[in-house]
């Protein structure tokens, strides 16, 4: 049969890859020095111009801030790649079909001013503790999917707009102080330091509505905006 050798040959070839993809990361790792003496001196000596004191907000921010960018891009990219999978903007969950349930209406009631109280917490916090634009963004979107849950049809009344503002929001703002420091500095993404702080917090306030965003659209097919059913049937 024509292509059958190739068929045949397939498998045992994409095991060979693997194993030498396998061997070559347990040589890597099997080489690496027993006692490495790391980066953290260095980032700790940088702190105090870095425009925050958590040591994890200014590698991810500051000293890292190339990487940081890259993958607020890739969680972008990652919803476009949903949307190009279902239709694009006219395609993607239409409805999303549930009974309506009035205990968990009333528990999102209460939980819904805490849940914005500690993302706002996790955003301004990660300046001097843990948290940070991610951490506050997973809790919008764990918020935003409660609310759907619940019954509470917000992602309808979004406008097509709004919804496109808040998925790209983190990007566009990142991008547009990576290059707004440039004439003051000289390089993209190197902050004047008696201005980091504010300029950390310009870009984290974004992202983290970016990521919930991102995330929630994710869980839809790609897009904020749908449409609840409920099963009467089970609300009986």
């Amino acid at each position: 049969m024509k292509g059958g050798w190739f068929a045949s040959a397939a498998p045992v070839a994409g095991l060979m890859l693997t194993a030498a993809m396998v061997g070559g990361l347990a040589f890597a790792v099997w080489t690496l020095p027993a006692e490495t003496p790391g980066l953290a001196d260095a980032a700790m000596a940088e702190l105090d111009r870095s425009g925050v004191s958590n040591p994890v907000t200014a590698v991810l921010l500051n000293y890292r801030g190339y990487d940081t960018l890259l993958e607020i891009t890739i969680l972008l990219l990652a919803v476009l790649a949903a949307l190009a999978l279902v239709g694009g903007w006219t395609g993607g969950v239409k409805q999303m079909g549930h009974a309506q349930n009035p205990v968990l209406r009333g528990f999102v009631r209460i939980l819904m001013p805490v849940t914005m109280l500690v993302a706002g917490y996790l955003l301004w916090g990660g300046a001097h503790s843990p948290g940070g634009a991610f951490q506050a963004g997973a809790v919008l979107a764990s918020a935003g999917m409660l609310l759907l849950l619940a019954g509470v049809d917000w992602t309808r009344r979004l406008p097509r707009w709004t919804e496109r503002w808040l998925l790209a929001s983190g990007l566009a703002v990142f991008l547009a102080v990576g290059v707004g420091v440039m004439p003051l500095q000289g390089n993209f993404l190197e902050y004047p330091p008696a201005a980091a702080k504010w300029l950390i917090l310009v870009i984290e306030a974004p992202c983290g509505l970016a990521i919930a965003a991102a995330l929630i659209a994710l869980a839809l097919g790609g897009q904020l905006r749908t449409r609840l059913t409920f099963d009467e049937e089970q609300d009986r």
